[in-house]
């Protein structure tokens, strides 16, 4: 299964996450986060990640050349839409995709290659805000297509959400923070104590 670290802005914390067991690392580009990073600061992050590590941008609502500007200068291997994109947008991607939807938002019309990622509805700060995404919606989702289950994972509630929805990933920010965009080295090793129970 994918165990994506999001929300990143220092390398300890890329390097605690990857030897926890991470095979993701988000980074977040859209400057209405808390938690935005340069694609310098993500070149410096990922210095010396390994490469079976997929390191993930995550854009909002931002131009595709701006996009496509940033991924070349940061070097990241995925491109992660979390706005109001659609399926033609994401089809003209130089990378693989991950579409984040809500369970009131998602359907089923995008085309396989795509992985939804499956959050919790907020239109102001898209993501990274603790909240869980409905579990059941979620679940009928990811027997449908391939899915990543995101929205206020921790180390107390990752096994029972991963036994009932059967996803393809989980994606963890704020649920491994001391605050936004500093992870909590002991609350990452905790969240991987928990998978491997699960």
């Amino acid at each position: 299964m994918i165990v994506k670290i999001c929300g990143l802005t220092r390398p300890d914390d890329a390097r605690a996450a990857v030897e926890a067991g991470a095979s993701a690392l988000g980074f977040i580009f859209w400057p209405g986060s808390p938690r935005q990073v340069t694609a310098a600061q993500v070149r410096r992050i990922t210095r010396d990640v390994p490469a079976f590590v997929t390191t993930v941008g995550v854009f909002v609502n931002q131009p595709l050349d701006d996009i496509e500007r940033t991924v070349a200068e940061s070097g990241v291997s995925a491109i992660q839409l979390h706005g109001d994109e659609d399926r033609g947008f994401a089809s003209r991607l130089s990378r693989p995709v991950i579409k984040s939807v809500t369970t009131q938002s998602a359907t089923l019309d995008w085309p396989s290659h795509v992985t939804l990622l499956v959050d919790a509805h907020d239109p102001v700060q898209r993501g990274g805000t603790g909240r869980t995404a409905d579990w059941n919606a979620a679940a009928a989702l990811a027997r449908a297509h391939r899915v990543v289950l995101a929205g206020g994972l921790t180390a107390a509630n990752i096994a029972a959400a991963i036994a009932q929805v059967r996803p393809f990933g989980v994606d963890v920010s704020s649920g491994v923070e001391s605050s936004p965009g500093l992870k909590d080295h002991g609350k990452i090793r905790a969240l991987f104590r928990a998978l491997q129970v699960s």
